[in-house]
């Protein structure tokens, strides 16, 4: 199919997209093995103790852990320490303190320096990958598809308001207010439509508000709103690559995407029986965990080899198996699955953390300068936008409105990976940039904390009223 190797660069499935680099960089580009491998190894000791110490704190503070998880990143990242860092912040190993490390205790030869510094940080976000492939399968199993069900239609409101509101809105403001061109306009207004399923779907279940109405509103919500971010970014990559819209694939991309979900859904409850069945069959360890983890896995492969996210695969597989819960294989899959989330879900929340550059925030900087100004109005539409697809919940009785809108502010990765196509497409200016990253970091952070208190707030305002009628 035309583009297929285009899409291919821009949704990279982490395990066939990632581990052939690091092969081929470990081999031919002089990096050590055994260095790589050190290298990953005082990582994850920097990003674990990063993890559990800002998350801790934050639940000390009231907060969501996940907003701690992010700022133990910035913190060990390339803002502050430099202790995790990526060379698509444009640094090289020269920068790295886990780098020097090696050099000067484990015998990392100089001329090696460099390519072991970019293997260890395809590693790393091969784990990330992973980290966010493993949570969407969890939130998936912790989902109702009888719920998802009954608040179908208000999440494709939800998400098509939450989609249509700030593209439209931010490419317009861009255009008449910065006077800015059509094709980077178009890209800063689709930076603003995606809404970050991991990020949201992590403090929802955080503060045990994932089965709510609202929770599953937001979840169907986010996940339609990736696809159609997915959908957007195909459009606005392909007018800038060559000023032309690829209709097939576009077309590919929406029948490719309902097919995937909706067959996932309605196979659900055949397999369920004969996932049951087998894993009743089995006698040594894991006779849940390893097949689902099986199953989780072979779907994110399918829904990046259909060029959709390999996240999108791992959620509609936890969606398949949601229904075991009151089997007794059910449980012990729920049980065994988190320890599991526990040590490679924080490498992804801390991995985010580490790659935000508060350098943007300079004002000394010329381009920060104006980057800082078109932020303030990307931000300011990104949040309204959101917020305001939260009012277009109808019929559902009773619903924190103003909580649905704030669940889907987050733009995280899926925010950093439409400045990353636009950037590396020529489409967007250094200032365009740097305020795209900014509008991600800043939504990416607020969310967690703004969910709690509007969710708190309505808990008050519940008890206030069975008070006063009682």
């Amino acid at each position: 199919m035309a583009g297929s190797n285009f899409f291919s660069e821009i949704f990279l499935f982490p395990l066939s997209g990632k581990i052939t680099p690091i092969l081929a960089t470990a081999t031919e580009g002089g990096a050590e093995p055994a260095m790589v491998v050190a290298g990953v190894l005082l990582s994850l000791v920097a990003i674990y103790i990063a993890s559990k110490a800002g998350g801790e704190f934050f639940n000390w503070l009231g907060f969501p852990p996940v907003l701690g998880e992010l700022v133990g990143g910035v913190i060990i990242g390339i803002s502050a320490l430099n202790l995790v860092i990526f060379p698509e912040s444009g640094v090289d190993s020269s920068s790295s303190v886990i780098i020097n490390i090696l050099q000067a205790t484990a015998g990392l030869s100089p001329d090696a320096a460099e390519a072991t510094f970019e293997a260890q940080s395809e590693v790393l976000e091969v784990l990330a990958e992973l980290g966010v492939i493993i949570l969407l399968f969890e939130i998936g199993l912790e989902s109702n598809i009888r719920e998802l069900k009954q608040v179908g239609i208000q999440a494709i409101v939800v998400a098509t308001v939450g989609v249509v509101l700030p593209f439209v809105a931010g490419t317009a403001g861009m255009i008449t207010i910065f006077h800015v061109s059509a094709v980077p306009a178009i890209f800063a207004g689709a930076a603003l439509t995606a809404t970050s399923i991991g990020i949201t779907s992590r403090v929802l279940a955080e503060i045990n508000r994932l089965n709510t109405k609202e929770g599953q509103i937001i979840l169907g919500a986010a996940v339609i709103d990736d696809v159609m971010g997915i959908i957007i970014l195909a459009v606005v990559a392909s007018l800038a690559k060559t000023g032309e819209i690829d209709i097939v694939n576009v077309v590919y991309l929406i029948v490719s995407a309902t097919v995937f979900l909706v067959g996932a859904i309605l196979l659900g409850r055949q397999f369920n029986s004969v996932f049951v069945f087998f894993a009743e069959k089995f006698k040594t360890r894991g006779r849940a965990v390893i097949p689902a983890l099986t199953i989780a896995l072979f779907m994110s492969y399918i829904g990046a080899a259909i060029h959709l996210e390999a996240i999108l695969g791992a959620f509609a597989a936890g969606l398949v198996l949601d229904n075991l819960d009151e089997t007794e294989v059910g449980r012990e899959l729920e049980k065994l699955i988190l320890p599991i989330s526990d040590v490679i879900v924080p490498i992804f929340f801390v991995t985010v953390g580490t790659k935000t550059n508060l350098a943007v925030l300079n004002p000394a900087v010329p381009t920060n300068r104006e980057g800082l100004v078109i932020a303030i109005f990307l931000i300011v539409v990104a949040i309204v936008g959101k917020v305001a697809c939260g009012f277009s919940v109808f019929g559902l009785g009773p619903v924190n409105r103003l909580a649905v809108g704030v669940g889907m502010v987050p733009r995280g990765e899926v925010g950093l990976v439409f400045a990353a196509v636009g950037s590396a497409s020529g489409a967007l200016s250094p200032a365009l940039n740097v305020a795209i990253i900014l509008m991600v970091i800043l939504t990416t952070f607020l969310a967690p904390p703004l969910l709690k208190v509007v969710f708190g707030e309505a808990e008050a305002e519940a008890e206030e009223v069975s008070e006063t009628s009682g």
